[in-house]
Order: structure tokens, then C-alpha cells, then sequence
């Protein structure tokens, strides 16, 4: 019953700054036959709970809390009775989602979460948003970077909480210092590498985004 990552493609809404837009997010879940995660409860608590299936959920890992990668929480934690884990720094942002609620417990640079019989190590990436975290999971080859990073350069940096300098000095010193055969695993669209993306650093810091 090795250790496994599965992937679910939910759709949705994205809402911030007085502006919504349609978005497709990617639910990572880490486990195995009997015991998982999920990373990012995205817009469809039920096609979650199925894949999930009659596992023990053992957390719900939150890389950040704009509301496209937050809105089926509720749902999921409700069902299955997991504990809700993200940075205090995105406190505001969850807040907005879930004004009358707290997360289970808070996420911090350096943890380890157990899974399966492997470890996720946090990785607090700011700057698409304060609390952004990425997790780094060094037996699979893999890390789960939410909008910090993805195929093509960094997240966006454009609204409310954001900054770019913040996002390049995170993937500097977190991500671009992993292996390079590391799979980054993404919030949205297709996965890459580290070494496909740390060629492109330069690049990104001249266009500004």
C-alpha cells in the first residue's frame, strides 16, 4: 500500500478585489489505501468526498485562502470530521470565506506532517498571498505548490495581499533549491519541474510577473 498522489480537477469561481472570474483548480490528495490528505478543498465537496472514498482523512491541508481554493472546506470537513490546517498569516483572507469559523490548527515554515508512512514538509512561500505555503514531499519526488509557483513562472501578484519581490524571494530560497527532478505539482494547470522553471528566473523578475 505504497504512498500515492492522486489528483482531482474541480471548477469554479475565484472572487477578490470586486472581481470574479472562472477558474479550474487542482485537489492534490497524498495517501494510501487506508489514509490520506487533501490539499486544497477547491468548489466540489462531493466528487472530494468520492475520491476520498471510505479513507481516513487525516487532514485538510490548506497551501493558501483565496476562496476558489477554500469554498468546499465546510463541506468536506463536515462529512469526514478532518482537521483544517493553514497559515496564520492568510487568516484574513479565510475570514472573508468563513467569517463565524477558525481553522483546526495553524501551518508553520519547517513542520512535518506524516502521511502514509512519508512526510510533508511546510514550506511558507509568501507573497501571492502572506500565508501562502508550499508542501514539499522529498519520497515522492514531489512538491504541492499552490499558486506560488507553476508551469510557466510564478503566481499572480496583481491584487490585494500580494507582492512580487515577496513571491521571487520565496521561490528563490525555497523551491529553486530543490532538486531539480522535483515535480511542482500546482494550484492550476499542468505540473512541471525545478528544473524545468529555474532556468526562467531572470526572465520573470525583467517582465514583472
Amino acid at each position: 500500500m505504497a504512498a500515492r498522489i492522486e489528483n482531482l480537477v474541480t471548477s469554479g469561481t475565484f472572487s477578490l478585489d470586486g472581481g470574479t472570474w472562472d477558474v479550474d483548480n487542482n485537489v492534490w490528495i497524498v495517501g494510501d489505501d487506508t489514509e490520506c490528505v487533501v490539499i486544497d478543498a477547491a468548489h466540489d465537496a462531493a466528487a472530494i468526498l468520492t475520491a476520498v472514498g471510505d479513507r481516513a482523512l487525516r487532514a485538510i491541508l490548506l497551501t493558501h485562502a483565496h476562496d476558489d481554493h477554500i469554498d468546499a472546506v465546510a463541506a468536506v470537513q463536515a462529512a469526514t470530521g478532518a482537521p483544517v490546517h493553514l497559515h496564520d498569516d492568510d487568516r484574513m483572507l479565510w475570514n472573508a470565506v468563513y467569517p463565524d469559523t477558525a481553522p483546526s490548527g495553524t501551518l508553520v515554515d519547517g513542520q512535518v506532517i506524516p502521511i502514509a508512512g512519508l512526510e510533508l514538509e511546510v514550506l511558507h512561500t509568501p507573497g501571492h498571498s502572506p500565508g501562502a505555503v508550499c508542501f514539499a514531499a522529498p519520497d515522492l519526488e514531489t512538491v504541492f505548490t499552490g499558486d506560488t509557483l507553476f508551469n510557466g513562472g510564478p503566481g499572480a501578484t496583481g491584487r490585494s495581499f500580494s507582492d512580487f519581490p515577496t513571491i521571487i524571494d520565496s521561490i528563490t530560497a525555497k523551491l529553486l533549491t530543490l532538486p531539480a527532478e522535483t515535480v511542482v505539482r500546482t494550484g492550476h494547470g499542468d505540473s512541471t519541474t525545478i528544473g524545468a522553471e529555474s532556468p526562467h528566473l531572470q526572465e520573470w523578475i525583467a517582465r514583472g510577473h
